[in-house]
């Protein structure tokens, strides 16, 4: 089901898109299917994977949960590190990154609210090779700070 009534997406449903690094983003609810009110999908990240940048979203909070594995998050000055069940939140104009910081693959689920930095992130699975990476980054309202320091 989807459109204006509701989106159900069933399980083990969405669209998947394996990246070269062995991550797994698997999109549940696209912003264009939730009149761009979220943006929601689950990563699969290998052990020891650098994930982002140091960056932020200057028009979408972001938050994750942390289904399986150790993952590190870095907020502003703070570092926190959390298991299964960890629940972050990264505010709009906050700098920001995270890593999987455990020996094990994990899994996170990822949702911005607004939906709009989200598009950052589908538009891997309409152009995943597209080399306008600074025009994607300038359109979706990320800023990225630097490397992950993490």
């Amino acid at each position: 089901m989807s459109g204006n009534n509701g989106v159900v997406v069933p399980p083990s449903g969405g669209r998947h898109l394996k990246e070269p690094s062995g991550q797994v983003v698997s999109m549940k609810l696209f912003g264009r299917d939730t009149g761009q009110s979220v943006t929601l999908f689950e990563q699969s990240v290998p052990a020891g994977s650098k994930n982002s940048w140091f960056h932020l979203h200057r028009d979408s909070d972001e938050i994750a949960w942390v289904l399986e594995g150790e993952f590190t998050f870095r907020i502003g000055e703070e570092t926190t590190t959390g298991g299964p069940g960890t629940c972050v939140f990264m505010p709009r104009k906050v700098p920001h990154a995270w890593k999987n910081s455990g020996s094990t693959p994990g899994r996170v689920v990822f949702l911005y609210t607004p939906a709009g930095a989200g598009g950052f992130v589908e538009t891997m699975f309409d152009a995943p090779e597209s080399s306008e990476l600074e025009a994607r980054l300038e359109k979706y309202g990320w800023e990225v700070l630097g490397p992950s320091p993490l």
